[in-house]
């Protein structure tokens, strides 16, 4: 009688506090409707063989983006030690900035798309640090140049920082403390976000970093041993918001800054991907299940991750996916 009676209590307590997560998961939630944005990448853009100016004006006159994402991206600005090349940046601010449309850039060695890290040649990684001093000198100079442009919304240092994938050294804890506070003694009046993943990781060193936090979100994902993977099943929507709730992080300061809207391509290249394989893992309705999953979660805004894809499949006469962006912010 007295086991049955302890088995008893500890099934009360567990429901108890179960049901009080539920119930705290239920009213964490956020306090407007989700905004929508896109993340662009001007080195993938080239990669694909198309000038990546036509794509960002697409990007924000005929797909009518009000949020953007962008990287200053280490290997191409400064390409000669001490020697910068701001132009294409600069001519992407400056026509957000024409529109009223808000940028988080992107600044750090790890910096968004493959192969993760975008550090110069010349930079030296032989000797653990050593390319930091560097690092902070480029990173001076790109918050410099842009705290006071008018685009200049948030900024993002490294992405994904701990998250070990790519041709990367891994970022230290105390090396991404140092960044982020060098960029908010430099300017003290934007908002820093820092990024992690959403489904490799548990958000303890991440999620209270900075002022923002921001998650990916890729829900078919392909791996050389499983093959493509589907996350519907194990990752649910209160799964991100549990994990927001239990690092202490306001679900109103959490963005997805990667909600996938682009295939995950089995080791090869997009161009020589065949479109059926590409539209394994993702298409119109993979699409429309991702966007209405991300409001699901409760963050209020979301960039989406694919916008050099859609202009390719554009170019190849497949429009349903490029027309669905063009309306489906407006619904």
């Amino acid at each position: 009688m007295r086991r049955y009676k302890v088995f008893v209590l500890i099934l009360i307590l567990v429901a108890s506090i179960f049901g009080f997560v539920i119930f705290k998961l239920k009213n964490f939630k956020r306090n407007s409707s989700m905004i929508y944005g896109a993340s662009f990448s001007t080195e993938y853009a080239s990669y694909l063989g198309f000038n990546p100016k036509d794509i960002f004006i697409k990007i924000l006159d005929e797909w009518d983006f009000k949020y953007v994402r962008l990287a200053a991206q280490w290997n191409l600005i400064e390409k000669i030690r001490g020697q910068y090349d701001f132009e294409e940046l600069d001519w992407m601010m400056d026509q957000s900035a024409k529109r009223n449309v808000k940028v988080m850039l992107a600044v750090g060695h790890k910096t968004p798309r493959w192969p993760e890290c975008h550090a110069p040649k010349w930079v030296d990684f032989t000797q653990e640090k050593k390319h930091q001093p560097d690092l902070d000198n480029f990173i001076k100079v790109v918050v410099e140049r842009y705290k006071n442009h008018p685009a200049l919304e948030i900024w993002q240092v490294e992405n994904e920082p701990f998250l070990l994938f790519g041709d990367c050294v891994p970022v230290r804890e105390e090396d991404l403390k140092e960044e982020i506070d060098l960029v908010k003694i430099l300017d003290s009046k934007h908002l820093v976000i820092v990024t992690d993943s959403g489904e490799l990781s548990l958000w303890r060193r991440t999620s209270k970093a900075a002022d923002l936090f921001g998650t990916t979100m890729y829900r078919v994902v392909w791996n050389k041993s499983f093959g493509y993977l589907n996350y519907d099943w194990f990752m649910p929507a209160f799964v991100y918001k549990a994990k927001l709730w239990f690092n202490g992080r306001d679900i109103n300061t959490a963005y997805i800054t990667e909600l996938q809207a682009e295939p995950w391509i089995p080791n090869m290249s997009l161009t020589s991907t065949p479109m059926s394989e590409q539209f394994k893992s993702m298409s119109l309705s993979r699409l429309k299940k991702n966007i209405l999953f991300a409001d699901k979660t409760g963050m209020p805004r979301a960039y989406l991750w694919g916008a050099e894809w859609w202009y390719w499949l554009e170019s190849k006469g497949e429009k349903e996916i490029p027309e669905f962006i063009k309306i489906f912010k407006k619904n």
